[in-house]
């Protein structure tokens, strides 16, 4: 689901009232397009596969990955498989950790994508549950896959140093401190961490 283009808009209008210089960013900066993910299991599962590797690391780890399991890479496929099945297809010992808790909490019931709490804070708690999957994999999730209007992925180092920047604050902000910050903005968080996230980009092009 994901923020439509037209909510991030309004989102960010509503803040740049109160804060000016958010408002100078995006004249400046313009605004940023949507970022949209399906919600689901397999969104989780490719978030897992692409940790710490390049987007084309990624793309072809999960080729391989559906050409041995199926299409979306079934829960019970991941669980059914054999370790060197997934070594092969790339996923290092660790990975396969979190890709079988991903698994098992899903055909368990535990973790209900469908049905996730409506309090984003419960949400994350519920996801985090996950091997493998922490809070800013959570928040992301929820963000982008949910279209939650209020997440606010403090502890990302691009949201700390695009806010830092657009606030004109000398020194990089720490997570606690633009978590008391953007207390301001709610709740049109979402929108303003997916603009500055554009914003970070365009800073350092």
């Amino acid at each position: 689901m994901g923020l439509s283009k037209e909510t991030i808009r309004t989102g960010l209008d509503a803040v740049g009232k109160l804060e000016p210089r958010l408002a100078a960013a995006i004249s400046s900066s313009g605004y940023p397009e949507p970022r949209i993910n399906p919600p689901g299991y397999q969104t989780l599962l490719r978030t897992i596969v692409g940790q710490q590797v390049s987007v084309a690391s990624a793309a072809a780890v999960w080729k391989k990955l559906e050409a041995r399991l199926g299409k979306g890479c079934p829960a019970q496929e991941v669980i059914a498989a054999e370790f060197d099945e997934l070594r092969a297809c790339g996923l290092s010992r660790q990975k396969q950790g979190y890709a079988r808790s991903l698994a098992e909490l899903i055909l368990s019931g535990r973790l209900d994508l469908d049905n996730l709490p409506p309090d984003d804070e419960a949400a994350i708690a519920l996801l985090t549950q996950v091997k493998g999957i922490g809070r800013w994999s959570a928040e992301i999730y929820l963000l982008f896959a949910q279209g939650r209007p209020d997440i606010w992925p403090a502890g990302d180092l691009a949201i700390q140093v695009g806010v830092g920047d657009f606030l004109g604050m000398k020194e990089r902000p720490s997570e606690q401190e633009i978590r008391d910050i953007a207390e301001a903005w709610s709740p049109h968080r979402g929108a303003v961490a997916i603009f500055t996230w554009h914003h970070y980009h365009v800073m350092v092009m």
